[in-house]
């Protein structure tokens, strides 16, 4: 009998035990793009006058879709650099010139070796200046990194690239709820599992699956409204790819609720 009664205890134990596990989680959370928004800065070293960097021409808008590679903006160095790059390429054709030119008399020897080692020596020289200069005059054309949307400018053309760089770029066509769940409920998480977003802004819940979950654990950056909410409460961020990304493309960093599982 006390057998009997102990099985059907521990039955009801792990009964209870799955069907907490089973309880769907709630969290507030985000909404952002693909790896968030990337931050275009200016070139490395300045590159202007004085290490200054000053857009010159600016080819996007905010809301434009850029591929990666795409000039976004020129600098105001850019005719300079250009410039020097043509002076640099008559310097090297002269090299060139002169190396054959003493290349043919060393045939006839009507010029000494030291002639011709310095005249291949003035042409590596030259060469290295233009590759040098044809890579800071890429520098003033300001290029992007990744195909994404323009989603906010700040510098416009005449204006110094300061630390918030030129404009802000982001994936808008995947969008994911990053949800921010209690260390405690993270047990309950698995990747793949539906979840629901919900927000004012919103005509209609979004769906989504859990698609990665975080690999540490840090503090809550979402606030809610309720003044008795844990401000410094442990959460692990879960990232869920939304079904319908055109319908929140322009709602980076909105506040959401999370509902993930059943």
């Amino acid at each position: 009998m006390k057998y009997r009664m102990l099985l059907l205890v521990l039955s009801l134990t792990f009964s209870a035990l799955s069907s907490a596990d089973d309880r769907a989680v709630s969290s507030l959370g985000r909404i952002e793009p693909h790896n968030g928004v990337l931050r275009l800065a200016g070139p490395s070293g300045g590159g202007g006058i004085g290490g200054i960097a000053v857009i010159k021409t600016l080819d996007v808008e905010e809301g434009d879709w850029v591929e990666a590679g795409q000039v976004v903006a020129t600098l105001d160095n850019f005719e300079v650099r250009k410039a020097q790059v043509a002076r640099l390429e008559a310097i090297v054709e002269n090299a060139e010139n002169e190396l054959k030119r003493q290349s043919n008399l060393s045939t006839t020897a009507a010029t000494s070796q030291s002639r011709l080692d310095s005249a291949e020596m003035d042409l590596a020289v030259a060469r290295a200046e233009l590759l040098a200069a044809r890579a800071e005059l890429d520098m003033a054309r300001v290029r992007a990194p990744i195909s994404g949307q323009v989603i906010k400018i700040h510098t416009y053309p005449g204006e110094r690239v300061e630390s918030d760089g030129i404009l802000e770029l982001a994936k808008t066509d995947r969008m994911y709820a990053v949800a921010e769940v209690y260390e405690t409920d993270i047990a309950r998480v698995r990747e793949g599992q539906p979840a629901t977003v919900m927000a004012p802004a919103l005509a209609e819940p979004l769906t989504g699956t859990v698609e990665r979950i975080a690999l540490q654990v840090g503090r809550m950056d979402v606030l809610g409204t309720d003044p008795i909410a844990k401000t410094d409460a442990r959460v692990v961020e879960v990232f869920i790819l939304l079904d319908d990304s055109p319908a929140v493309a322009q709602l980076t960093n909105m506040q959401v609720e999370v509902v993930i599982g059943n």
